[in-house]
């Protein structure tokens, strides 16, 4: 099971990406860009537990061939990527900086580069800049978080247990972590796995909304939803893009980030998810 493509998705997604390309190239024009990442981690969540939960509602998900279409999905660029900087930096770094590129290279094909970047500094840091590979950290917490999530929600359902309350109990541990300690361990709440992961469940919760919506009829949230006209609907998709707007332009490498401030981004671009903005005919 593949969820149906969605061209609003798809434009969140070139939204996320452009964000963090523009705050690396001019950061004073968007001081909040990376913020990008939290948003493509929300959308991730949503795609991919689409296909999980779909597939465990049918009784036709195999872990092998989810691991399996991940690795064809992710491989030949990432291959190419690390390849190609290894060759480059052959001829363009200094013999301890080739050396240091060698531990980067290791830590983006085994996606531990967020475990490898923590042990090291911060994302902010004054010489994050000069890191290859830097953007590889974000990678390594999705693929964690494919290789894990899977393992959980299987025996979940074999145990009968509500797959959506595994999903909200994980999401507000995480979040919780999140925000208490994000002012004392500000860069392993940065990089860490199990402080991030509730961004991705957000788009859990919502994968789970519009499958039970299709599977079994309307759930609460989803009937209070469908009481809206189209024009509310784009109304509300459009607070939610302009507060991820204002989260870009905003929030600064200052910003005690993820915390509470990564919320507002996070959890509109799940409204504008769930509320399909469309055109008016």
């Amino acid at each position: 099971m593949h969820p149906q493509y969605r061209p609003d998705i798809d434009g969140l997604r070139a939204i996320a990406v452009l964000s963090v390309v523009i705050f690396h190239a001019f950061p004073d024009l968007m001081p909040g860009g990376f913020i990008g990442v939290d948003i493509f981690f929300v959308i991730s969540g949503f795609l991919i537990c689409t296909i999980i939960f779909g597939n465990l509602k049918q009784n036709s998900f195999s872990i092998i061939n989810f691991y399996l279409r991940r690795i064809r999905r992710i491989f030949p660029a990432l291959i190419i990527v690390l390849i190609s900087s290894w060759a480059i930096a052959w001829f363009a770094l200094l013999p301890e900086e080739f050396k240091s590129l060698g531990k980067y290279i290791l830590g983006g094909a085994g996606f531990v580069s967020n475990l490898v970047l923590w042990n090291e500094s911060g994302y902010f840091d004054a010489f994050s800049n000069s890191k290859p590979l830097l953007h590889l950290w974000s990678l390594g917490i999705e693929e964690q978080f494919y290789l894990i999530w899977p393992l959980l929600m299987w025996p979940a359902l074999r145990m009968r247990i509500t797959l959506i309350n595994v999903t909200v109990a994980i999401l507000i541990i995480s979040f919780t972590f999140n925000i208490t300690f994000i002012s004392s361990a500000s860069i392993a709440i940065f990089y860490s796995p199990i402080t991030r992961v509730w961004e991705l469940l957000l788009g859990a919760v919502l994968a789970w909304l519009l499958l039970s919506k299709q599977q079994s009829g309307k759930t609460p949230a989803q009937g209070s939803i469908d009481s809206l006209n189209l024009r509310q609907k784009n109304v509300l998709a459009s607070l939610g893009l302009a507060s991820s707007a204002l989260s870009l332009i905003l929030i600064s490498e200052a910003s005690a980030f993820p915390g509470w401030v990564g919320s507002p981004a996070c959890c509109w671009c799940n409204s504008i998810a769930f509320f399909r903005p469309k055109r008016l005919d």
